[in-house]
């Protein structure tokens, strides 16, 4: 039976990098996967935010978010405006109160997102708000599972210590998928850094080789298990 695949990420970008090579499993074996993305991805490179003045790269931006999910196989988008590294400025509630939204529009049985112990503030408020909107009240059980996981240059950035460390132990063989998830990443080209930054397609090559190693297969995606439900 096919399942529906929401991805909820904080830029574009982030969804490709942190499960790509799964999203890509998931559209070949008949899965729907949905993907919403909650921030603009753009204005971080302003001090002062200005929209107007970066239009033509949000649109960009855009049409390579489209291009890398028709990649994949993803079935609908969602791309949200929230400002750029500037999620602290939005209330908590409002965010956890438009994943709620997205999540009753979808419905769906798993959700892959970030992982909170990075580098990045966006990515916290994103993890928060999928895990309240996901929390097991009677009637609230139709996200069968939660997974998060790890977005290169900003999950192995965090110092030691600082916060909840990424251990994985839930892996995705992408070993038939890995040049789909890399094609992906190319249509983000201007996201991409050159070798050796660890947002290089080298760099994603490598990680995913070392991540499939760990479980003796060519290539894999590793995550966090936040709850499964069996019925």
């Amino acid at each position: 039976m096919a399942r529906k695949i929401l991805v909820i990420a904080s830029h574009p970008d982030d969804e490709v990098l942190g499960c790509g090579g799964t999203m890509a499993r998931h559209a070949d074996r008949g899965d729907e996967v949905h993907v919403a993305i909650l921030a603009e991805g753009i204005t971080s490179r302003d001090d002062k935010r200005d929209t107007a003045g970066r239009n033509d790269e949000m649109a960009l931006l855009k049409k390579a978010m489209k291009k890398a999910h028709d990649v994949l196989g993803v079935k609908s988008t969602y791309h949200h405006d929230y400002p750029d590294n500037r999620m602290d400025r939005i209330d908590q509630l409002d965010i956890n109160k438009l994943v709620e939204s997205l999540i009753e529009r979808i419905s769906p049985d798993i959700i892959y997102t970030h992982h909170r112990g990075d580098v990045n503030l966006d990515h916290h408020r994103t993890h928060d708000a999928v895990v309240t909107a996901c929390r097991p009240m009677p009637g609230n059980q139709g996200v069968r599972e939660i997974l998060f996981f790890e977005v290169q240059s900003s999950t192995e950035w965090q110092i030691p210590g600082s916060a909840i460390a990424f251990t994985p132990h839930w892996f995705v063989d992408i070993s038939e998928y890995l040049e789909t998830k890399r094609e992906a990443l190319r249509a983000y080209g201007s996201e991409m850094r050159d070798w050796p930054h660890a947002r290089s397609l080298e760099a994603v090559e490598s990680l995913a080789r070392w991540r499939g190693s760990n479980i003796g297969v060519s290539a894999a995606e590793a995550f966090m298990l936040g709850r499964k439900l069996v019925l």
